[in-house]
């Protein structure tokens, strides 16, 4: 629901705000995305962030491109469901419940014209299993549904987690953990 309208000014060239957000604007996706990096993926955001015409609207999307073999790791999004539709090439696709419903994989082949949704919070990913490019765009229940990369957040973290802690809880040595550690976890988006 439209809240706080407000005018900068009186000056019919001002620009109208809602909610500190510049309400009138629109965005242009450049693509094909770049590609070229190790996930082989670039996701380019259309949040109220960088459109700001989204403001109020509840909605969000995201173009997706995928090189051969390219991936779009394990994320989520805390405060949004995402609806993924496939506009070129062929994608295997999954989320992974809850631990109440036993961390249950639930997965597809998606192809031109498949839609696919990823549950509010839940953690998924997409890979391209083609030999071509792939494209494909994500619409999301939030202006703002956040995102959490899995492996940059529990691997990147700026201070690093405690060694202890992720090899008691990925159940590894701590050699594997410094390992991870120490890679560079690149960032699609």
């Amino acid at each position: 629901p439209l809240q706080d309208l407000c005018v900068a000014t009186n000056d019919s060239n001002s620009v109208m705000f809602v909610n500190g957000k510049d309400d009138f604007s629109f965005t242009k996706f450049r693509y094909p995305g770049n590609t070229s990096n190790p996930l082989g993926s670039k996701v380019t955001t259309a949040f109220v962030d960088q459109f700001p015409g989204l403001n109020t609207l509840g909605i969000a999307m995201a173009h997706l491109d995928f090189a051969p073999y390219g991936l779009n790791p394990p994320h989520i999004h805390p405060r949004g469901t995402e609806m993924l539709v496939v506009v070129e090439g062929t994608l295997y696709v999954g989320f992974v419940t809850s631990n109440q419903l036993n961390n249950t994989l639930f997965t597809k082949v998606l192809t031109k014209g498949d839609v696919f949704v990823f549950p509010q919070g839940l953690i998924h990913f997409q890979l391209n299993i083609g030999q071509a490019n792939a494209l494909a765009f994500a619409f999301l229940s939030s202006q703002n549904p956040g995102l959490i990369t899995i492996a940059n957040s529990v691997f990147g973290s700026k201070p690093l987690i405690n060694v202890d802690v992720l090899t008691k809880a990925f159940q590894v040595d701590n050699k594997l953990i410094n390992y991870l550690q120490a890679q560079n976890w690149f960032d699609n988006h």
